[in-house]
């Protein structure tokens, strides 16, 4: 078997999202597990729908992933160049060739007779295809036409070995001429994917079952170039959260670059993303990319849709945070830190990353789970009124367990092991549950309705601010 060769072909149109990070992942993955080669092209022939500073999104996107192409822009190559659009010459040269067999066909039509013929078809039921009018009626080239594709009467159907899907077959009786060069010159995807795959000597095509329509067109045109096809492997459909349609920009659904900033980590993104669709016959869920990689195989890529689920991911990524060493963690979150952090020294920052480590999912979520640490927030009685267990109990209530909870701390020295201990004790004394006790100690000393262990809280927060916070909300009351 010759050398892998899979390329990811984005189009400059927009950002890549997730369904186009995947299918990049699956093809880089491929590509490593049989020593072969990725390369990135740019499809960038659609000038009208061309998003500036897309083509930099794709870059970035991709090397944040470690998703590094072995030939391409800014890798160079010996079969560039590697954007569609510096490649006019090479389509037009195989545009002669295809001509010159009468597998191309010139057409004139104008966009109101097309309608009139697709307006006619849906009357009828049926599926519009092209007439061949132009074929009988020619006009001078030298006239605004486009290129067609015409599909040979023979064979009556056409077919191929999905690595995916297994065998699939289409009649060539339902598929229409279509157009491979458009009026300006430049070749529609069809024409342009298959000649640049050839010419890049592609082996293997992986791509979102969307495309899977459009291989029979590939293959014939293939077929009229006498070529050798790659292996088709048209990969599952994410779906959105709802698990009824495609995952789309109504579902939030982010680019490589969100999640970057975000504070994902981009094994636990590539980890996710492999999960979409891809099981390697075990329960292992855990996978970092070195593993990826030795154990991907286009077999065992699933056929049915995979759902997405960003609750998962965000599990996936707190258990990638919870990996690190404090030293490597504390290196990566900066940036992430809220701005009332700015004059706290490293070491404070430190003991407050070690407190949230487990509950952190991204780091976009520290200045909420740590600010209160840095500044004293504003009394909220909310706190107080909507917690299902303290609003039972009176103001006086509550204020009597505050300062029985003050006297305990002011005598503690602020380990954790003797707050800890000071803390049960006041359990047993004022027969109250830790739900009742400890939530108001904790809205008291951190505005916050959640926190990390109340003895370790306290123990980071320091006694003089425990105590100074305490004493505000016991005048609120």
């Amino acid at each position: 078997m010759s050398e892998v060769r899979t390329r990811f072909a984005p189009s400059p149109t927009g950002y890549l999202h997730v369904g186009g990070l995947r299918t990049a992942l699956f093809k880089y993955l491929f590509a490593k597990n049989q020593q072969g080669t990725f390369i990135l092209r740019i499809d960038d022939t659609d000038r009208e729908r061309f998003v500036e500073g897309s083509v930099e999104h794709i870059f970035e996107s991709l090397r944040w992933l470690g998703l590094e192409w072995n030939e391409g822009p800014e890798a160079g190559g010996d079969y560039g160049p590697y954007e569609q659009s510096q490649r006019f010459d090479i389509y037009h040269e195989y545009t002669d060739k295809l001509a010159a067999t009468h597998a191309l066909y010139p057409c004139w039509c104008s966009a109101e007779r097309l309608d009139q013929l697709r307006k006619e078809a849906q009357a009828e039921k049926r599926a519009f295809k092209y007439d061949r009018y132009c074929l009988k009626h020619p006009k001078d080239l030298a006239e605004p036409h486009v290129m067609r594709f015409f599909i040979p009467e023979s064979p009556l159907s056409i077919g191929w070995d999905d690595a995916v899907r297994g065998h699939v077959e289409v009649k060539t009786t339902d598929l229409d001429d279509f157009i491979a060069i458009k009026s300006d010159g430049w070749p529609t995807y069809h024409f342009s994917s298959v000649v640049d795959d050839q010419t890049m000597k592609i082996t293997h095509v992986i791509r979102g079952d969307e495309w899977v329509a459009s291989t029979p067109k590939h293959l014939l045109l293939y077929q009229a170039f006498n070529w050798e096809p790659p292996v088709y492997a048209h990969v599952p459909t994410i779906l959105g959260p709802d698990g009824k349609h495609k995952l789309s920009k109504r579902d939030d659904a982010k680019s490589a670059i969100d999640y970057k900033n975000l504070g994902y980590l981009p094994e636990a993104v590539i980890n996710y993303l492999a999960s979409l669709g891809f099981n390697d016959g075990t329960e292992q869920e855990i996978y970092s990319p070195e593993q990826l990689t030795k154990v991907f195989s286009l077999e065992r890529i699933s056929k049915s849709p995979a759902v997405f689920d960003e609750r998962r991911l965000d599990w996936m990524n707190g258990y990638w945070i919870r990996q690190f060493k404090l030293d490597e963690l504390f290196a990566k979150v900066q940036g992430f830190w809220p701005a009332e952090a700015v004059a706290a020294n490293d070491d404070f920052k430190k003991q407050v990353l070690g407190l949230v480590q487990e509950r952190l999912k991204y780091f976009a979520e520290l200045p909420d789970l740590t600010r209160f640490f840095f500044t004293d927030l504003p009394l909220d009685m909310k706190l107080v009124s909507e917690n299902k267990q303290l609003k039972k109990l009176k103001s006086e209530e509550l204020k009597d367990l505050l300062e029985r909870s003050k006297t305990t701390l002011e005598s503690s020295d602020f380990s954790v092991d003797d707050l800890s201990a000071r803390l049960n004790k006041l359990l047993e004394e004022t027969g109250q549950k830790p739900a009742v006790l400890f939530s108001l100690i904790r809205i008291a000393t951190t505005s916050a309705p959640a926190s990390p262990g109340l003895a370790d809280t306290l123990a980071v927060l320091g006694k003089q601010h425990s105590l100074t916070r305490i004493d505000s909300w016991l005048a609120a009351f």
